[in-house]
């Protein structure tokens, strides 16, 4: 024996009418749809979370550059400028503005290290929370458009 369908209703557009398809059916399509849906936010929030990390490995880099550069300023440079300004002005003298001169450089290098640091800082990918936010608010906002067209309908 041969069971007949009736043709799904279609909606204004030519889609079919979803309270025109069975639950189980609308069910299955829904855990689809949030299983896709939440393997692309987490790929969103992975490569978020990537290039945070990656600004803050070059920030890193930058302190440990700034670390590096005071080190050998501090030594081979600092002796030979002291050196040289030690034949106009006294030795000590000369050792403090090189000394100062080059802490400034290694003050700047830690700087430029520090805001970099903070651009990582903090490390939530916040591209992925936004479109989280909006996919909620966008479900939110037609599930009511569904109970509301449920009412009317409910009410003819």
């Amino acid at each position: 024996m041969t069971e007949m369908t009736t043709p799904p209703a279609t909606a204004p557009g030519g889609r079919v009418d979803p309270r025109a398809r069975p639950t189980g059916e609308l069910v299955k399509d829904l855990s689809t749809q949030v299983s896709t849906l939440v393997r692309q936010e987490l790929e969103l929030a992975k490569v978020e979370l990537t290039e945070k990390g990656r600004q803050a490995g070059v920030g890193a880099g930058l302190f440990g550059g700034a670390g590096v550069f005071a080190l050998y300023g501090a030594g081979a440079l600092t002796a030979a400028a002291v050196l040289a300004l030690a034949t106009a002005v006294a030795g000590w003298l000369a050792a403090v503005i090189v000394g100062v001169a080059w802490l400034a450089v290694a003050g700047a290098l830690a700087l430029a290290g520090r805001a970099r640091t903070k651009r990582a800082v903090p490390p939530v990918p916040e591209q992925a929370v936004e479109t989280v936010k909006e996919d909620v608010r966008f479900t939110k906002e037609h599930v009511a458009r569904s109970r509301q067209a449920h009412r009317q309908e409910a009410a003819r």
